[in-house]
């Protein structure tokens, strides 16, 4: 295709690689833009510092497009200053976008701005929001005040209408209908994994031992007090690292509280924020992952590890369901954390032969699941309808 027809897509996302602490969001940007951008040429509008960073990323430019790895990719890390209704309109005004992809839902420069210049403009662009779990009843839980008055400014100002929502799970789609009606435009589509390995890399495994790695924000949603609880009745000798960015410290102090409870036989740490690319040889490195999470609308890091081929103990609140049934691990409902305690001893028992059989039909999932899939053809029905259709 020549590069003049191609067609232009902005993205708005609060937060881009090389930013790691908001997690989730990131990787779904990161991974839409390396699988569209043969199709399309992409251009992302983000901050230019990390999840409550105070400083911009180094090595970067900030306030204007540049050209990332790929030849196709533009991206504008935008500084706290320029991150003005002025600016974002100006944008738009210039790159004129064929599709513009929103990223978040509650985000004033990155939702808000952008559907009213679009509108208040006569851009003509279809818009395209993806609220990132963000309408979960889990989510609304966290400042629901504010998330309801603006809900509600929003159905009552109608900026949803010219909007295709795009859902990454069927609870995203009804929460979507929840709010905005069943005639909302809703299209349901699971966000695009990062690319797997080819192989399988094996870890020593002795039956009554256990080593666990729980990825995710320090944050009540991610529920890590709850597997902590757990932890206190398990028998056999777990080890559990912890990853992530402590989004909430007064949530960490109650967790380390719990951690200093615990018995013997169970040694947790806590690694520290880790940037995506260094997460595979640490996941690699334990026998399961873990997350107890209150909802995932896909959890990217849940993937990734099933990709390794680490079975994975998370609730049943994630799009990952009938784990067992593939030997890939166990989704469980969190009101029964002693499914979880049976789920963690159940593994610690396993020796090497029986672990690695789990872990090998957790990578063989993985790879059948990519095979069937149709992500590709999904997006690209997406980003080529017309405005309003």
């Amino acid at each position: 295709m020549n590069i003049d027809q191609r067609r232009k897509i902005l993205v708005f996302a609060d937060w881009y690689e090389p930013g790691f602490k908001a997690g989730g969001p990131i990787r779904s940007c990161v991974n839409f833009v390396r699988y569209m951008r043969e199709d399309y040429l992409l251009y992302v509008f983000t901050t230019d510092r990390d999840l409550g960073s105070t400083a911009p990323y180094e090595g970067i430019r900030t306030d204007v497009w540049s050209g990332a790895a790929h030849p196709h990719v533009q991206i504008y890390y935008c500084s706290p200053a320029k991150l003005t209704w002025g600016n974002i309109k100006q944008q738009l005004k210039d790159l004129q976008p064929d599709f513009i992809y929103l990223n978040s839902m509650f985000s004033t420069p990155f939702t808000i701005y952008p559907l009213l210049i679009a509108q208040l403009h006569g851009l003509k662009g279809n818009i395209v929001l993806s609220p990132r779990g963000m309408l979960r009843a889990s989510a609304l839980r966290f400042k629901p005040l504010k998330k309801q008055v603006f809900l509600k400014l929003f159905r009552w100002t109608g900026l949803y209408r010219p909007l295709s929502f795009h859902a990454s799970d069927t609870t995203e789609l009804q929460d979507v209908q929840l709010h905005f009606g069943r005639k909302a435009r809703v299209s349901l589509i699971s966000n695009f994994p990062a690319a797997p390995p080819e192989t399988l890399r094996p870890v020593e495994k002795l039956a009554g031992e256990l080593s666990m790695i729980f990825v995710g924000r320090i944050h009540p949603i991610k529920n890590l007090d709850f597997l902590l609880k757990v932890l206190k009745d398990v028998r056999g000798r777990v080890r559990l690292t912890i990853v992530g960015s402590l989004e909430d410290k007064s949530y960490w102090e109650v967790c380390d509280q719990l951690i200093h409870q615990l018995p013997g036989n169970i040694a947790v740490s806590y690694a520290g924020e880790i940037p995506n690319q260094e997460l595979p040889v640490l996941t690699n490195a334990h026998h399961i992952f873990v997350l107890p999470t209150m909802g995932e609308n896909f959890g990217h890091a849940i993937f990734e590890s099933l990709s390794l081929g680490r079975p994975v103990l998370i609730s049943d609140q994630t799009p990952w369901r009938n784990l067992a049934a593939a030997r890939a691990g166990w989704d469980l409902p969190l009101d029964q954390p002693d499914l979880f305690r049976q789920a963690i001893e159940e593994a610690a028992g396993f020796g090497q032969e029986e672990y690695n059989r789990w872990s090998q039909s957790t990578f063989t999932f993985v790879q059948e699941l990519i095979a069937q899939s149709t992500l590709q053809k999904d997006y690209l029905k997406l980003f080529s309808r017309q405005p309003g259709s």
